[in-house]
């Protein structure tokens, strides 16, 4: 199984380009299951998730044709062959979720096995099912499956108990060929979610909100192909400025957007960054100074976001202070708090809380990813550990990061990818 050794101690300096974003390529993936027309996607990132998505829609009947080196997929869902998205696949990835509207509106029957994916807490599917009962569908769940149908759905009005992303994404995919209007409130206000109503409204549907808490849908008889490029990754984007502060370094990352980090962006600048943003690029310099410690709390876009919270606490852990964590979207994510420890960090955890007391120094040791934001707040650990830290299980890596290890040596970072244990790190 391979494992990701890093030799601490190198300052990040350089230029790198952003992917595309994972939480958006999940989900346009699958709503080119609402048309018999292909549908082209660019700056599609080459993860493991992507992947699997991809093996997934080919299940369903789906024809796929990726490349891989021109980060480019088209779909064509012309014959679907099947409604059943399999335990095999859906059980690695909780995203594979997301095929359950476009196939319900698209077939009148679905039938998807309840989701898998990292464990950093509950996150029931609950709202999706009750969204699809409001629009007029029989919805069951038995034997580990939901099985959904409808002869076609009809529009309503929805509130959502909580905020959810892929909630908010799977009920407005089905909306679009659902007869009259539906409107969802409280919904998820994420880019993601903006960036997969610009796929949808360039395929014929008729949203608009998308990227508020009220999302406004008129049904269509049906959509047709399109071309769509996807996002920047804003989560890999905000991975890397935190590395390069961590590391006191000096970095420019290109292909970046505007808008999507706001809230890192701040908190960045409080730990002492020197912050400056382009129309497609974001610059960050420490120049030279160690980071100073900041308080997070977690929230729904266009708050501070979940996925950032183990990169921050990885930083605060070296930070000049004391810094306050609170997560307040999943209530069992602080598992990488227990290995970010075994490197040194002083970490003390209270409930939803998190009390970190930065150090000068950590100490390489091996240690275990738990979940995918997890695994890359190690690894900025190990960016300024003493010696070498060896992190397992990166396969939850390869999940969110495309050619991290290849993006961190661009910066100047020791990192490598191996199958085995090398004598310097025994």
């Amino acid at each position: 199984m391979d494992k990701l050794l890093i030799e601490g101690g190198a300052r990040l300096s350089g230029e790198i380009t952003a992917s595309g974003a994972k939480n958006a390529a999940l989900p346009i993936l699958c709503c080119a299951l609402l048309s018999g027309e292909p549908l082209r996607l660019t700056n599609l990132p080459q993860l493991q998730d992507v992947r699997t998505t991809q093996r997934l829609l080919r299940e369903l009947g789906a024809q796929v044709d990726a490349d891989p080196d021109a980060a480019t997929a088209t779909v064509c869902a012309s014959t679907l062959t099947t409604h059943t998205a399999p335990y095999e696949l859906v059980k690695t990835m909780r995203a594979s979720i997301l095929v359950l509207g476009p196939l319900l509106a698209r077939s009148g029957e679905a039938r998807v096995s309840l989701p898998g994916g990292c464990a950093i807490g509950a996150r029931p599917v609950d709202i999706h099912l009750e969204g699809l009962r409001a629009m007029g569908a029989e919805v069951t769940v038995e034997g580990g499956f939901i099985h959904a149908r409808a002869l076609r759905l009809r529009g309503t009005r929805f509130v959502m108990d909580t905020v959810t992303v892929t909630g908010t994404e799977n009920l407005m995919m089905a909306a679009t060929l659902a007869e009259g209007t539906t409107v969802l409130e409280n919904a998820a206000r994420e880019p993601e979610v903006a960036d997969l109503a610009r796929c949808l409204n360039a395929m014929g549907a008729r949203i608009s909100g998308a990227g508020t808490a009220t999302v406004t849908v008129e049904g269509v008889p049906a959509l047709h192909g399109a071309e769509h490029r996807v996002l920047p990754d804003r989560i890999e984007i905000g991975t890397f400025l935190v590395a390069a502060a961590m590391t006191r370094g000096s970095v420019t990352i290109h292909a970046t957007g505007s808008g999507l980090l706001d809230a890192v962006l701040r908190k960045l600048e409080r730990a002492g960054a020197r912050i400056s943003c382009g129309d497609d690029h974001i610059a960050l310099d420490m120049d030279g100074a160690r980071p100073k410690s900041v308080d997070i709390h977690t929230a729904p876009f266009p708050g501070f976001p979940t996925d950032m919270q183990a990169q921050f606490m990885a930083m605060d852990a070296v930070a000049d202070g004391v810094g306050t964590i609170v997560e307040n979207v999943f209530e069992n994510r602080y598992m990488h708090a227990l290995e970010l420890q075994r490197l040194g960090a002083d970490i003390r955890v209270e409930g939803n809380t998190a009390i970190v007391r930065g150090r000068e120094q950590l100490q390489g040791a091996p240690v275990m990813a738990t979940d995918l934001r997890a695994s890359a707040g190690l690894v900025l650990a190990g960016l300024v550990a003493d010696r070498h830290t060896l992190i397992d299980r990166i396969y939850h890596l390869d999940r969110g990061y495309e050619r991290l290890e290849e993006k961190f040596r661009d910066l100047g970072a020791h990192v490598q990818r191996v199958t085995r244990i090398p004598q310097e790190a025994a």
